[in-house]
């Protein structure tokens, strides 16, 4: 299976941003992938809670996930969106922060809400209180597809190891990271952590991502880290996009996670033990 990464720089417009991605989505399609994955918030990326709520929709109205769905059917690809910010019904007006699995026949074969909110405080002048706007999620999820059992995650999820060691051990052997990671944080501890969670599980690790300054029409501008990263499930790093929006191709080997898995064989060996 040929999987494509797409590193994206998205703006806090929709509309456009289906463009871009649709088009990235052909190009890796004619450069033969069959399974293509976008980075988190691929619809739209803004820190205007005002303008999000102008410009977001619920899931039955996206465009974006409707233009994502016909984009599978027409290249034939399976399609990981890494996730799409999306309004709730949600009494307090939080959104989610949704990814899905999408087939080559354009069905949603799996929905998860990112369960680990980014609220941290990097700097005195880079902070995030991402559950003031969006809702956690509170299920994890593995999707069984004819090339591989999928183990789906966003972003800042990635600092939890116990979900990757749960989603391996429900049978995963591709974990999914899509994310819009910060520049500081990203420099320190994305590779290192990408790189845990593969060796940790002997799964293949997938994480597109967005890129670069990302244009407003409202609100601040927000930077992301970008190096977009495949990671084997010995650990080695496979894929690496730099800091440009671009489209990164990996061939999967199913047989390389049973080959890892069974020459360490830690997902197996938990044991009982008293806290501390």
């Amino acid at each position: 299976m040929k999987a494509a990464l797409l590193q994206l720089n998205v703006s806090d417009d929709p509309s456009a941003n289906l463009v871009q991605t649709t088009g990235m989505i052909a190009q890796a399609a004619g450069q033969g992938a069959k399974f293509v994955l976008t980075p988190e918030v691929t619809n739209c990326v803004s820190q205007d809670r005002a303008h999000q709520t102008r410009v977001l929709q619920h899931e039955a109205d996206d465009i974006t996930l409707k233009g994502l769905r016909q984009a599978a059917i027409r290249h034939g690809v399976w399609l990981s969106v890494g996730s799409l910010a999306l309004k709730t019904h949600d009494p307090d007006g939080r959104f989610a922060n949704r990814s899905f699995l999408i087939d080559p026949a354009g069905q949603i074969l799996a929905r998860y809400d990112k369960i680990h909110m980014f609220d941290v405080t990097v700097s005195e002048t880079e902070t995030y209180r991402e559950s003031a706007g969006y809702r956690p999620g509170e299920r994890a999820v593995v999707v069984d597809t004819p090339f591989a059992k999928i183990g789906l995650s966003i972003c800042y999820d990635v600092r939890f190891a116990y979900l990757y060691r749960a989603l391996a051990q429900a049978g995963a052997e591709v974990l999914l990271v899509p994310s819009a990671f910060s520049p500081v944080t990203g420099a320190a501890h994305w590779e290192p952590l990408l790189r845990a969670r593969a060796i940790e599980t002997g799964s293949f690790v997938l994480a597109a991502a967005q890129t670069g300054t990302h244009a407003t029409q409202a609100g601040k501008p927000r930077k992301t880290y970008g190096h977009s990263m495949a990671i084997s499930p010995w650990g080695e790093v496979l894929l690496d996009l730099g800091t440009e929006p671009g489209i990164g191709l990996v061939d999967l080997d199913p047989g390389s996670v049973a080959q890892s898995r069974k020459r360490i064989a830690a997902l197996g060996h938990d044991r009982p033990f008293e806290g501390p």
